[in-house]
Parts: structure tokens; C-alpha cells; sequence
């Protein structure tokens, strides 16, 4: 039923309860974001798949977390269900086939997917702060670190690189802090804490190498569909701090990495953000307002953002004004809360006089949803209560088997399955501390003789010992007389006496006298 320039969503509801009209979302708007939400069991997962398999075939390669695997099932042939037969009759989609789609799994930790990493470097001070919630002056300590990092020439790879910098950095706090500002020990070992559980919680497996290449997650398939990787989530929501910060970095390298293209006919990639509140709950401003900067200039190079959440009110006012294409599952209103957000998603669209909007979201049935695209020119569609159509592929999760059958299979097999581990800060630091400690201890064998060869003066090799002791050497020692001068009879009477109070007491008049007489 759908074109080849747009994605078919479902049939719209006629006021006699027929669905005829079709709803579709054009390729052209394509990267003009967009927002799928509604309560828990009112079908956001299945609409995220069937708009996965429509990019897909589309040949636009997407990104998408899998939070329950309930996703994974994309990547097998569908199966005829009654309920899903009955559906694609009701919205008239004939003939309704099934399909298996190209898809990569990914997993931070390596267990259901390739591993994804990024380097330190790559993640930058101001999203690493966000990920362990460091205080302002914590997150001025972590930007010094990294400009030292920069300039010394230090590769920020892995956590025991950033480790080792902030323990260098520590011991030269004062002469850093004389450059850059006061760096003191508590915010430096506050910062090492905060790594030391972001390790615990799994950011060791994230860091290092290789780091994931953007252009692994753009590929096509040789028939000519679009990728679609899928993010293993369920464990990485144990650390929604981790998940938030990884999907806005991967966001950030694609808007630094991609060139600009404008306006074109369908994206270059499409990102699906599911449990979006994750991104914003407790975030600081600086945080949002960097969403808000990507969401907004990412559209022209290409990259369409799709934000999956429960309540429209967890998307900040300013990142949902970016959002053109929506698509509004049932909401329950049983709360105040849950009453404004209702409100809300009902202002958000374009009235349509045939229904009361905010009534309708109330009363929408599971795989309903009330459905507004942008239309020729950009302008959004009048709000349509819409059918969701059945996806072409598996409803449901695939097996252990299939998964691991896939990994293997996968075009990036082999590429990411193993760490490296090169020269970087930490083997940098540690050659550097080695080499200081080697010169302090050639310096020591210097100042304490060590067969240097030292004299007393007008001695030379034969003077004698701390003990008094005579040398000891085969050399005959030059015959002295026993008797003494008078200076030096004087002499040795001073010395003597320096032992007893008197003595020091004698000794100090003596030298008054003198240098009064200076």
C-alpha cells in the first residue's frame, strides 16, 4: 500500500468505524524527528518495529535499543497470527507478507552483541561529568585534566589512562594549579571514586578499543535495505545514567562526524531513542541544551531522531518543539500529572473536528494511536485516529541460538570482539615515573660516594675515618712530630670543651668577642 517515498503506518478511523484513509510518513520528512509514547502494553514497541522495517526497506539504516528483547525479533520471518491476520484485514493491507530484516546486535558488554566502545577522548569531560554527576568544580578539575592530557600528548583511551592522569595531576597539584586554577586533592580523589563504581557498573567494558567506527552502523545491504542495529538493553538499564550518556554521545558523533546534506530525499540514519526520560531525569541544563543543539542541527546532516517514552512530559518543551512526526498511544489519566500530560499531547496536534482529541487518547485500544506526519511543505497532518498495520517480521523475541547464529554471521563479525590495548597515559606516566625514579637514585649513588672517588682536601686518599681509625693501606704513612704548637694546643682545648654547657657557652663569648671586633 505504501509508496516507494514514504512508510505505511496504518489505516485511519472513518466516523463509521471503518478503517480506510491510510496514514504514511513521507521519506522526505523522514529526518525531521519524531515521537512515539503512550502507557505501558499500548503497542510503542510494535509501532518503533513496523517504523524500523519501513526505513529498513526504505534502504536507511537504523539505530534502536532492544530494553525488554522483545525487538530482537526483527531480524526473523514473521508468523501468521489470527490477531495479526485480523488487523491487515481491517486496515485493508493486501496482501499482507512476511519478511526477515538485516539486522547487527550490539551490547556494551559484549554478551548479546558485538561490544560497542568509545575511547575516553571521545566521550569528552562534559558527558563524562554528566555520567558520574560531578559537582562544578569536580567537572572543572576533569576539563584541566584533559587539557593537560592534550597537551603533554597523553592518549586518553581507557579508564586506567584517565586513572594514572589524575593521580599525575594530584602530585603536581601546585604547579597546575598555579596555570589553571586551584586543583586540590579532594576534588581529584572524588573523581577517582566516582570512576571507580562507573567501573563496577560496566564503564570498563565501554572504554578502550577499537572504538566503534560510525560508518559500521550505516551500512546497506546489497539488495539495497538499510541496516538495523540493535542495541541489547535490558542489562544496561540496571545504569540508565550509562545508557543516557551513551546514546547522546553516539548522537554527538554522528552530528560532528556526517557532512551536511541538507534536505534529503530520506535520511542518511534514523535513531530510535527508547526510554527517552532516561535522558533528561535529574539531567543539568547544559545537558539538555546540548540535546536540544544536536536534535536540532543533526536534521540537516541527514539523521532523523525518534524519541520512545511513556509520557510526552518527560521530553522537555524545547526538544518536543523539533519533533514533527508523532505518534500517540493510549494514555491513562487517573493522576494529575497523567491529566496534564493527556492535555498536553492533545495540544501538540493539529485538531481534527471529527473526534475530541484529548477524549480519544483515553480511549484508544492496544495498537491504536492517534497519528500526525508532516505533509507536502512540512506542515503537520490533521491528527487521524489511526490502526497500527502488523509488522512483516517476528512478533516477540528470537532464541538464544538465533541470536548467536546471527553475531556470527554478522558483517562486522571479528571486528570489535577483541580489546586492544596500546601505548596511551597510563604506560606513558608510568615510563615517565620509572625513568624520574631512576635518575633520583643515580643522583643518590652520586651524593653518597658510591666509588666516586671523593677527598678531603690536602688528604687526599688517607684521611682518616668517621671512627678515627689509621689508614689501613700498605703504603707507609710520612712521620710526624708529637710535639704541638701553641695555636694548636689552643685549638684543641676550644674543641674539647664544646662537649659540656661551659665549653658551648665559651665557644659562643669567644665568637662574639671576634665578630665585634669586625
Amino acid at each position: 500500500m505504501a509508496q516507494d517515498d514514504s512508510i505505511f503506518i496504518g489505516a485511519s478511523r472513518k466516523p463509521d468505524d471503518s478503517y480506510q484513509r491510510p496514514e504514511e510518513l513521507l521519506l522526505k520528512y523522514g529526518n525531521r524527528h519524531g515521537l512515539v509514547t503512550g502507557a505501558t502494553g499500548t503497542g510503542k514497541t510494535v509501532t518503533l518495529q513496523i517504523l524500523a522495517e519501513g526505513f529498513s526497506n526504505a534502504g536507511v539504516p537504523v539505530f534502536c535499543a532492544d530494553i525488554k528483547g522483545d525487538l530482537s525479533g526483527i531480524a526473523m520471518m514473521g508468523e501468521a497470527k489470527d490477531f495479526l491476520t485480523a488487523r491487515a484485514q481491517a486496515i485493508k493491507l493486501d496482501p499482507y507478507e512476511f519478511q526477515e530484516f538485516p539486522v547487527i546486535f550490539w551490547d556494551l558488554f559484549g554478551e548479546q552483541g558485538h561490544p560497542i566502545r568509545a575511547t575516553v577522548s571521545e566521550m569528552g569531560p562534559l558527558l563524562l561529568s554528566r555520567l558520574m554527576n560531578l559537582t562544578e568544580a569536580q567537572e572543572g578539575v576533569l576539563n584541566i585534566a584533559f587539557r593537560i592530557a592534550d597537551e603533554e600528548g597523553l592518549l586518553l583511551l581507557d579508564m586506567k589512562d584517565l586513572q594514572s592522569l589524575l593521580a599525575n595531576i594530584a602530585e603536581r597539584a601546585e604547579e597546575i594549579g598555579a596555570r589553571y586554577g586551584n586543583v586540590t586533592r579532594p576534588s581529584v580523589g572524588a573523581i577517582q571514586r566516582s570512576l571507580l563504581v562507573l567501573e563496577q557498573q560496566g564503564g570498563n567494558h565501554f572504554f578502550g578499543e577499537p572504538a566503534l567506527k560510525i560508518a559500521d552502523i550505516m551500512r546497506t545491504t546489497r539488495d539495497g535495505r538499510g541496516a538495523i542495529n540493535v542495541l541489547a538493553a535490558d542489562k544496561l538499564m540496571m545504569n540508565p545514567r550509562l545508557y543516557a550518556t551513551f546514546l547522546l554521545w553516539l548522537l554527538s558523533e554522528l552530528f560532528e562526524v556526517l557532512p551536511e546534506v541538507g534536505d534529503p530525499d530520506k535520511p542518511k540514519l534514523v535513531f530510535f531513542f527508547d526510554e527517552a526520560h532516561l535522558l533528561f531525569d535529574e539531567a543539568p541544563k547544559i545537558v539538555v541544551d546540548r540535546v536540544e543543539q544536536v536534535v536540532r542541527l543533526i536534521r540537516s546532516k541527514g539523521v532523523g531522531v525518534y524519541f520512545v517514552t511513556q509520557n510526552p512530559l518527560d521530553v522537555p518543551e524545547t526538544v518536543l518543539a523539533q519533533l514533527g512526526n508523532r505518534v500517540q498511544h493510549a494514555l491513562r489519566a487517573y493522576t494529575p500529572r497523567e491529566q496534564k500530560a493527556v492535555k498536553t499531547a492533545a495540544d501538540t496536534f493539529r485538531p481534527n473536528p471529527d473526534f475530541n482529541c484529548a477524549t480519544a487518547i483515553t480511549q484508544l485500544g492496544t495498537g491504536e494511536a492517534l497519528v500526525s506526519t508532516l505533509e507536502v511543505k512540512g506542515v503537520p497532518s490533521m491528527v487521524q485516529r489511526t490502526l497500527i498495520r502488523p509488522p512483516a517480521s517476528r512478533l516477540g523475541p528470537i532464541t538464544p541460538q538465533e541470536r548467536k547464529k546471527l553475531i556470527n554471521e554478522s558483517p562486522v563479525a571479528g571486528q570489535y570482539d577483541q580489546t586492544v590495548d596500546r601505548e596511551s597515559a597510563f604506560e606513558m606516566l608510568q615510563k615517565k615515573a620509572l625513568d624520574a625514579q631512576k635518575a633520583q637514585e643515580e643522583a643518590q649513588q652520586v651524593n653518597t660516594g658510591g666509588g666516586s672517588g671523593w677527598t678531603i682536601p690536602g688528604f687526599g686518599n688517607d684521611a682518616p675515618s668517621s671512627s678515627g681509625g689509621r689508614n689501613t693501606g700498605n703504603a707507609p704513612r710520612p712521620r710526624t712530630s708529637n710535639r704541638q704548637t701553641v695555636t694548636e694546643a689552643a685549638l684543641k682545648s676550644v674543641v674539647r670543651s664544646v662537649g659540656s654547657s661551659v665549653g658551648r657557652a665559651l665557644v659562643r663569648g669567644i665568637l662574639g668577642s671576634l665578630k665585634k671586633g669586625f
